[in-house]
């Protein structure tokens, strides 16, 4: 056997290898599944909301070194949407799995634009060699709030003008009864 022959069978052998480790991990992974606790969210700018998912392992094997990542998303290409802004909590490394068991979590978000938002979970291995399996899209509708009373805002914006407004007037009766001849 030559030496470029030796080399070609070493590199089939190594390909081999390495589909076979895929195709080993694609089938532990292929019983996870993850599902959310409702397909839908209404809610208004600025507020909380918590969203539910599970992670079921219905595979053979223990689904290990697993991470579940949340996703968002704006269905409208006009709207920036920074994830890091609506939760601080965004990746979960996951304990292992056992086979027929499941994980539940609970993530926490803060609407920080108005209109239709996506919101997703990914669960990938850590290695990151498979595709994701990812929940259903929830549908996140966001109204715009708007309020006269932002944090309490409006009695200091119309009472500290009306009160200087009613000293200057005070000031200004003043002197005049100062000035008028008795």
């Amino acid at each position: 056997m030559s030496r470029r022959q030796l080399v070609s069978a070493l590199l089939v052998a190594v390909a081999v290898l390495a589909f076979a480790r895929v195709a080993l991990a694609a089938e532990s992974q292929s019983g996870i599944t993850v599902t959310v606790d409702r397909a839908a969210i209404s809610t208004e700018l600025g507020r909380k909301f918590v969203l539910r998912t599970t992670i079921s392992n219905r595979g053979s094997a223990v689904a290990e070194n697993m991470v579940a990542h949340l996703n968002v998303l704006s269905f409208r290409s006009d709207v920036y949407v920074d994830p890091e802004d609506w939760s601080s909590s965004r990746t979960r490394y996951l304990q292992p799995i056992p086979a027929g068991g499941s994980v539940a979590l609970t993530w926490n978000l803060q609407a920080v634009n108005s209109g239709s938002i996506g919101v997703f979970v990914a669960v990938l291995p850590k290695s990151g060699a498979l595709r994701p399996v990812t929940s259903p899209t929830v549908d996140v509708s966001i109204a715009r709030r708007q309020t006269l009373n932002s944090g309490g805002i409006l009695p200091l914006a119309l009472g500290i003008p009306a009160g200087l407004g009613t000293l200057a007037i005070g000031i200004r009766l003043a002197r005049r009864r100062r000035l008028q001849p008795a």
